[in-house]
Order: C-alpha cells, then sequence, then structure tokens
C-alpha cells in the first residue's frame, strides 16, 4: 500500500506523508520567509494527517548556522506541542562539529545518521529495510 501523499504544505520546502510521519527535506539555503512558511506547513500537516512525527532530512544541507539550529528547534517544539516526535536525520559530519562550535545543543530533537534509521526510531520500518535499532 503506497500512503505516499504529494506535498502537503503551500511553502517551497516539501512536506511529504509517509504513513503516520512527515518527511522534511531541507536542500541549500533556508531563509527567513522560507523559515516562517515551513514551521506553518509543518504544524498545520501535523494537525491536519495527526502524524506521531516528523523527520527533518538535512543531509543536503552543508551548513547549519545559529538561524537553521533555532529553525529546526522550533519546528521541533511546535511539532511536540502537539503531540509529534521529531528526529533530524543524514546530519553531515561538518554540520555536527559546526552545531557544537557554535555551542547549539538543538533541545527536544534527536538525530539519526539516515532517513532510513530516523523512521525506525519513529517506529515505523523504512520500506524494504531490515528493522533494528536506530544509530
Amino acid at each position: 500500500m503506497n500512503d505516499d501523499l504529494p506535498r502537503t504544505g503551500a511553502g517551497p520546502v516539501p512536506v511529504l506523508r509517509l504513513g503516520d510521519v512527515l518527511l522534511v527535506t531541507l536542500q541549500g539555503d533556508l531563509h527567513d520567509g522560507m523559515a516562517a512558511q515551513l514551521q506553518q506547513d509543518v504544524a498545520e500537516a501535523v494537525v491536519r494527517s495527526r502524524v506521531t512525527g516528523v523527520v527533518i532530512d538535512i543531509s543536503g544541507v552543508g551548513i547549519v548556522d545559529s538561524f537553521l539550529g533555532r529553525v529546526l528547534a522550533e519546528i521541533a517544539a511546535g511539532a511536540r506541542l502537539l503531540a509529534a516526535r521529531t528526529v533530524v536525520a543524514g546530519m553531515q559530519p561538518a554540520v555536527a562539529l559546526t552545531l557544537v562550535e557554535l555551542g547549539l545543543t538543538l533541545p527536544g530533537l534527536r538525530t539519526a545518521l539516515s532517513t532510513e534509521a530516523a523512521l525506525r526510531m519513529l517506529g515505523r520500518p523504512a520500506a524494504g529495510g531490515p528493522q533494528g535499532s536506530a544509530r
């Protein structure tokens, strides 16, 4: 059964539903207007779709500054208030080091090495992938 839905948000960043999880894939820079729209899109999609988890894939993001770190934390906080857990997936090593150097802890966010691992953390096995613990 393919429960993948088309984009659920009005903004330039796709918000896709995979069963009871939303998948948000960030590519490149996220400016102020896009960030605000993304926060709104995710919150509305969580409520409309009644999902229990949000995966934010940042594997296409080369640099995470304090602005993007704050945006990720705010998306997670909003999702948490709406009873959904958030996992950030695909963080590059340079991004992790930058976050440490900036002193950003991203409260409320769990991380996974891949989207598949994030889906497993949220209790939804990736299609065709073995079930197991996420790293």
